[in-house]
């Protein structure tokens, strides 16, 4: 028997925790369907704070702020997984958290992801906990070179990994890992020889509906997404394949929001996930322009207990990331007819900072 949903009318307040793009796009998509957002963010002229009239500046772990803000909004959603996992059991206390704090919980640790599929009977690569340089070595031996070791907590954009390929780079990865820093948890995954990364944005309602995106092929540059192309170019049964691995964590989780699942297709067609996001995803920044309705109108519905839009596309895209000064471009990329520019309004251009996206938009084959 399917759940029932309950609707947050037009002029609700969505409470969103972070204040970078993501909540920006999250705001202006919650706009145009009747709601205000009240963002929650340390940062001042944040690009989520720009758009909105309701913020609230403080850190996340600060409880009288938190208690305020939840006590201002209907609902509370995030766009930025990294705070302190106490920050959402006081919201939860006091209004709806969506999606859930566990499901925060697992994906803000990679070893807690891991665990978490391996349970669900879900495949990903090998993997090892490792929490220091002997129990490094350990795992290596079990589980071979190359390997990946990552941090398991704060990790985003390829920062806290260091790939081992020899006994050289095991003997210095743990420090270069950790910084010199105590007490750091981390992962050892064993090396995918894959083909392609792939990632597929999932939603799902209050009422347990669900909906899948295309999956999308995304390939990166200094460990920095740097374009989408959608669809992926990948044998259906292998699409097909990836939908339902990210429909089955998303019910797995009792979810109701956007969950982007990343994952390998090897050579052989194993579909392996690598990491999870419990929120709007830079690959499917696509969506605003080639679907029908946009991973953030999407999130929108699914956290405001709105019926799921159609995930139908209408063209094909490839989605390019502007980092740094390409964000400079911005006239010359408004000059093609095809683009779709999307700028975040940050103010320093520093060296692979996310300023901005743009999507060209092809026929749908």
């Amino acid at each position: 028997m399917a759940k029932k949903r309950q609707a947050l009318p037009p002029g609700s307040v969505i409470g969103i925790l972070g204040g970078g793009q993501l909540g920006r796009m999250t705001a202006l998509a919650a706009a145009n369907l009747g709601y205000r957002s009240h963002i929650f963010c340390p940062d001042a002229d944040a690009p989520a704070t720009q758009v909105t009239s309701l913020s609230t500046i403080a850190a996340y772990d600060d409880e009288a702020a938190l208690t305020r803000f939840a006590e201002a909004v209907d609902v509370v959603t995030f766009e930025f997984e990294n705070v302190p996992s106490k920050t959402g059991e006081i919201l939860s206390r006091i209004k709806p958290v969506r999606p859930n704090p566990q499901a925060l919980h697992t994906c803000q640790n990679r070893l807690r992801e891991k665990d978490f599929c391996a349970s669900k009977g879900i495949p990903t690569t090998r993997y090892a906990e490792v929490t220091s340089q002997e129990s490094l070595a350990r795992s290596l031996r079990e589980i071979g070179m190359p390997a990946v070791l990552k941090t398991a907590e704060f990790g985003y954009d390829g920062k806290g990994q260091v790939t081992i390929q020899n006994e050289r780079d095991a003997q210095q990865a743990w420090a270069r890992m950790t910084g010199g820093a105590t007490g750091v948890s981390g992962i050892l995954e064993g090396f995918v020889d894959f083909d392609l990364e792939i990632s597929v944005i999932v939603a799902r309602g209050l009422d347990g509906a669900t909906a899948t995106y295309v999956p999308v092929e995304n390939q990166h540059r200094n460990h920095i997404l740097d374009q989408t192309i959608a669809p992926a170019r990948i044998a259906q049964d292998v699409a097909e394949r990836a939908e339902v691995i990210a429909r089955r964590l998303a019910d797995a989780f009792d979810y109701v929001g956007l969950l982007a699942v990343e994952m390998f297709v090897t050579g052989k067609g194993e579909v392996l996930v690598n990491e999870m996001a419990p929120r709007p995803h830079n690959s499917g920044h696509w969506t605003m322009d080639a679907c029908l309705t946009s991973q953030f109108e999407q999130f929108v519905r699914a956290v405001a207990g709105l019926p799921l839009g159609s995930t139908e596309r209408h063209s094909n895209a490839v989605m390019r990331n502007l980092l740094g000064d390409e964000a400079n471009t911005w006239e010359k990329i408004l000059g093609d007819p095809t683009a779709r520019l999307h700028l975040y309004g940050k103010a320093e251009a520093r060296p692979g900072r996310k300023m901005g996206h743009v999507n060209r938009l092809l026929p749908k084959e």
